[in-house]
């Protein structure tokens, strides 16, 4: 267990990254709690390309506060887009929450925030792409599930320019799930590459 996320992304190396190429396509039609996140529910085709690999979203879920930090800095909540390719490796997209205006994607989810252990389906879909920052810079580092069993060899794309969400919305989040975070992990000498 060398290689486990979440981290403090604090002296990023300067790497020729390729650009994340999302292609998101699906909507998102309903929300699960299961007792310790909400994850959504999608449909349609949605993926992205890296290094030749396309990898498929699997489900996003949230955290609260953000797992990652970024130079020391935890944000009120973080979204882990998890994807397989067809060898069944893991790459994550996750993107930051950081408080200002209200998002109206996340109000359709917060309006329909189900039970636990239940799962909401709604009319009111959105697309998944509308909570995705538009410009796609990111931070990239070999690391873990956050979540039992903590599986490494995931391939983590921190997205560095957070959206935007109310005070208000931080507060429901929190209502249902006080801290849902996994504590920061040691790096172990590994490296964190930077997108520009």
């Amino acid at each position: 267990t060398k290689n486990q996320s979440p981290i403090n992304i604090d002296n990023p190396a300067d790497a020729k990254l390729e650009a994340l190429n999302l292609s998101y396509t699906g909507q998102v039609i309903g929300l699960t709690n299961n007792g310790h996140t909400l994850q959504a529910q999608v449909n349609g085709r949605n993926s992205f390309t890296i290094d030749g690999e396309t990898f498929e979203l699997q489900q996003f879920h949230f955290h609260t506060p953000s797992e990652n930090q970024i130079k020391g800095r935890q944000y009120p909540l973080e979204a882990h887009f998890v994807h397989a390719n067809a060898d069944g490796e893991l790459a994550v997209i996750s993107v930051m929450f950081d408080a200002g205006d209200q998002n109206a994607a996340l109000s359709k989810l917060i309006s329909a925030i189900p039970q636990e252990n239940q799962t909401t389906f709604f009319k009111d879909t959105f697309e998944i792409k509308d909570l995705l920052p538009k410009t796609a810079n990111y931070y990239r580092f070999n690391g873990s599930l956050t979540t039992p069993p903590c599986s490494e060899g995931v391939a983590w794309h921190v997205v560095k320019e957070p959206i935007e969400l109310s005070k208000a919305q931080i507060a429901s989040f929190r209502a249902i799930f006080k801290k849902n975070a996994r504590p920061v992990q040691p790096l172990n000498g590994r490296i964190v590459e930077e997108s520009r």
